[in-house]
């Protein structure tokens, strides 16, 4: 076990210590610059997705909305509440503006992979589609790279499907037992009841679960945030002032300065998106959209919410608070933010903020589930396989809600993120021109002023993509598409 523990902290300090990060945002500011900042030529049209007209005109297919709400439930977690206090607590109020600025390059960086997972889906017959970073390394970079579509797909069963759904049962059954006073184990087989119902449904009951929790999960928090900001409006300006001055040096409010708030900054915003780790992307590929930018500007938005809005309603929750004393580490994590939250609104947000909580990690685990799945498919397509994931991740759950003990069985998780991150980048890197190909055809038609481009495999026809996958191409070939279709973005 020892060895072991030294292999995946060899694996993690490779990654995440020196190379990821580094990569992570050069990659994202070379794609901005080469794509003419594309996430803000963009950023409008992000919004016509929350619309109820946008849904698929096949009842069983996701909607663009559907794939959105749900990697939204995965990116944001309890690290939008937790982990934020961390960073401000290490770096100072400039970690907030480094997360900010790292979610900027991050819109890029999502909307090239999830538009990849798009343009390389399989459909699977029923009305719905399959794909993703395995995908894409197949069928775009060719077979011969198979067998770097199976490290990744097992780095992303074992981190995703499993390890990060031991820590968030433990998240949800702390919060319970901390809050309410719920016994682990009852809050564990609670869990893993409903996750049991949930996850045999695929994903389309995930999709449904994901569209009804994951707005009251976003209206409850941000409207907790919204409650301190009005009540300490005066001190916002403040607060900002902060933010930018600890960012760039004018001022220092804990050690290392500058350094301390971009390294905090900078990793917490990337753990937080998700944006070019090669996660999202398997969500994406599944929704039934007219052109695979259209769901890659719509998974651009998703690390908006996530980041722009989600932590910074966390980066304000605690700074407006007499809680947080710049320098002082004696209080962090979820007790800070719960601390600032009950200093300005009263006992009853603790409540309400473990419900969000509680919705937060139960949103991840049904995300991580079905990462977990499509990661099995590429490994192998056995019906027994899959249910025996399904069995396993239950009792994950389980585990990890009962015994908090049993999370430190799950150490390779972040180690293996870390590959299946560099695995991914190095695919979209090398598909990059792809992506500008599919930008560059999705602007022209928007300048030939069709409002809602849609995407023709036969201009296409030197790359391994599905026909079958876009029917919106034939129909409007066969004399316009259907009106349902049209509404989709």
């Amino acid at each position: 076990m020892d060895l072991l523990n030294q292999l995946f902290s060899l694996i993690e300090e490779f990654t995440w210590g020196w190379s990821l990060i580094p990569i992570l945002i050069i990659f994202g500011g070379f794609i901005t610059v080469m794509s003419g900042f594309v996430q803000i030529e963009y950023f409008g049209r992000m919004f016509r997705v929350l619309s109820s007209k946008n849904q698929s005109g096949d009842p069983n297919a996701i909607s663009a909305r559907e794939a959105l709400l749900v990697s939204v439930g995965g990116r944001v977690g309890g690290g939008n509440i937790a982990g934020v206090a961390v960073a401000i607590t290490l770096g100072g109020p400039g970690a907030v503006f480094w997360m900010w600025a790292v979610a900027l390059l991050g819109m890029a960086t999502s909307l090239v992979e999830s538009s990849l997972a798009q343009l390389y889906k399989r459909a699977n017959g029923d009305g719905t589609y399959r794909g993703g970073p395995a995908a894409y390394i197949i069928h775009g970079l060719g077979a011969q790279y198979r067998w770097l579509a199976v490290v990744y797909a097992v780095c992303l069963l074992a981190a995703f499907g499993l390890g990060f759904n031991a820590f968030q049962g433990n998240t949800f059954a702390g919060a319970a037992n901390d809050s309410l006073g719920i016994d682990r184990i009852w809050t564990g087989a609670f869990l893993a009841v409903v996750t049991g119902l949930i996850v045999y449904g695929g994903i389309r009951r995930i999709a449904k679960v994901a569209d009804v929790i994951i707005p009251i999960m976003a209206v409850a928090y941000i409207g907790m945030a919204l409650l301190v900001i009005a009540l300490n409006i005066t001190a916002l300006p403040g607060v900002l002032w902060s933010i930018f001055a600890n960012a760039f040096g004018l001022e220092e409010v804990v050690g290392g300065g500058v350094g301390a708030a971009l390294a905090q900054g900078l990793r917490r915003g990337l753990f937080s998106n998700e944006a070019g780790l090669g996660s999202a992307p398997n969500v994406a590929a599944t929704a039934d959209v007219r052109h695979p930018i259209s769901q890659g500007i719509t998974q651009s938005f998703s690390v908006f919410i996530d980041t722009i809005v989600v932590c910074s309603c966390t980066a304000f929750i605690i700074l407006l608070s007499p809680v947080y004393v710049p320098g002082v580490e004696g209080v962090d994590g979820v007790v800070l933010t719960q601390q600032s939250l009950v200093s300005q609104l009263g006992g009853w947000s603790q409540y309400l903020l473990t419900f969000a909580i509680l919705l937060f990690a139960f949103s991840s685990i049904i995300y991580n589930y079905y990462l977990g799945e499509t990661a099995l498919k590429v490994i192998t397509g056995n019906d027994a396989a899959l249910h025996a994931l399904r069995f396993g991740i239950v009792l994950v759950v389980f585990l990890g809600a009962s015994a908090p003990a049993a999370t430190a069985v799950f150490f390779f998780s972040d180690p293996l993120m870390g590959v299946l991150a560099l695995v991914n980048l190095m695919a979209i890197m090398m598909l990059f021109p792809v992506a500008l190909r599919i930008l560059n055809d999705f602007r022209a038609q928007l300048k030939q002023g069709v409002e809602r481009p849609v995407f023709r495999p036969e201009n296409f026809s030197d790359l391994d993509i599905d026909p079958t996958a876009w029917p919106y191409a034939k129909e409007e070939s066969q004399g316009g598409a259907q009106p349902a279709a049209a509404r989709l973005p």
